[in-house]
C-alpha cells in the first residue's frame, strides 16, 4: 500500500483490528452452544498465549523490569481482564452478538467518565452532556423490563465495568510498559484461571471441527492484538481511534449471516445514540489534548 497516507493505514489497520476480534467472538457463540465456557475459554488460550509470546519475542517486546507501581496496575488489569473475558462470553452466549458489540461501544464514555473520577481529568459539560445521552442509547439496547434486566444485558454492563477498570489501568501505567507483555500476562493468567475454574466440570470431547474453530478463533485473537498494536505506530491516534466502531457494522453482518439475528429498530437507535454520542466524545477529547 505505497501509495497510502499513514492515517489511511491506520485506519484499515484498525479496521482488520476490530474485524479479528469481532469474528473471534462469533466463532465463540458457535462453539459455544456445544463446549462448557471454561473449557473453551482455557484451550483458546493456550493457543493464543503461545501466539502472543512468540509475537512479543519477535518483535523484542518482552520486558518485566517493570516499577512496583507498574506491576500493582498490571495484576490489577488482569484480573478486571479475567472477569471481563467471563462476563463479556456469558452474555455473548445468550444475547445477539450485535447486541452486546453494541453495548460495548460505550467505552469511550466509561473511561472518559472513569478518567474524570480517578485521574481527576477535566470533562466539560458537552463531554458529560454525551455521556448521558449515550448511556440512554444503552438503556435503548438492553431495554430493562418490569423485573428488571436480564440475565444477559446483567453481565454485558459488567463486563463494561471490567473492561473500563482495566483500560485505566492500562492508561496509568508507565510508556516503557510494552504492550505485549502486558497482554501476554493477561493472556496467561486468563487462561490459567481458566483451566482451574474447569476442573469442576468434565471437559466435552472436542472434534475435528471444533478444534478447527478454537484454532482459527487463537490465531484472530492474535490478529486482533498484532493490528491493534501497529495501528499505534502509524496514523493519529484521533483519525484512527473512531474506526474502532467498525466492530459493531461486523457484529451486525455476522449476527445477520450466522445466527439470522438483526437488532429491531428501538436496538438501532440505541446503538447510533452510543456510537455517535462516543465519536463526539473522541472528538472534544482531540480538541482538549490539542488545545
Amino acid at each position: 500500500m505505497p501509495n497510502l497516507t499513514d492515517n489511511i493505514r491506520g485506519a484499515l489497520l484498525m479496521i482488520a483490528s476490530m474485524a479479528c476480534f469481532t469474528f473471534n467472538d462469533a466463532l465463540v457463540k458457535v462453539i459455544g452452544q456445544d463446549l462448557p465456557l471454561f473449557q473453551i475459554i482455557a484451550m483458546r488460550g493456550i493457543l493464543a498465549t503461545a501466539l502472543i509470546y512468540a509475537l512479543a519475542r519477535y518483535l523484542g517486546k518482552l520486558r518485566f523490569d517493570f516499577s512496583r507501581r507498574d506491576w500493582a496496575l498490571v495484576g490489577l488489569r488482569s484480573v478486571s481482564e479475567i472477569f471481563t473475558t467471563y462476563f463479556f462470553l456469558t452474555a455473548l452466549l445468550v444475547m445477539p452478538i450485535a447486541n452486546v458489540t453494541a453495548v460495548l461501544q460505550a467505552l469511550p464514555l466509561t473511561v472518559t467518565l472513569g478518567a474524570a473520577l480517578v485521574f481527576r481529568e477535566a470533562v466539560g459539560w458537552r463531554r458529560l452532556g454525551a455521556i448521558l445521552i449515550g448511556f440512554v442509547g444503552v438503556l435503548l439496547i438492553i431495554r430493562p423490563g418490569p423485573e428488571g434486566f436480564s440475565h444477559g444485558g446483567v453481565y454485558v454492563l459488567l463486563a463494561v465495568a471490567c473492561i473500563t477498570v482495566r483500560d485505566l489501568c492500562s492508561r496509568g501505567m508507565s510508556s516503557s510498559v510494552p504492550s505485549l507483555t502486558v497482554t501476554l500476562l493477561t493472556s496467561t493468567l486468563v487462561t490459567v484461571c481458566a483451566g482451574l475454574a474447569s476442573v469442576g466440570t468434565p471437559w466435552q470431547p472436542v472434534d475435528t471441527g471444533q478444534v478447527v474453530i478454537l484454532s482459527v478463533a487463537g490465531f484472530l485473537i492474535l490478529g486482533g492484538y498484532l493490528f491493534s498494536v501497529l495501528v499505534m505506530r502509524v496514523g493519529d491516534v484521533s483519525f484512527t481511534s473512531p474506526f474502532r466502531y467498525t466492530g459493531l457494522i461486523w457484529a451486525l453482518l455476522l449476527g445477520w449471516l450466522i445466527f439470522a439475528d438483526w437488532p429491531d429498530n428501538v436496538t438501532l437507535l440505541g446503538a447510533l445514540l452510543v456510537v455517535s454520542t462516543g465519536v463526539f466524545t473522541l472528538y472534544r477529547e482531540r480538541l482538549r489534548r490539542g488545545a
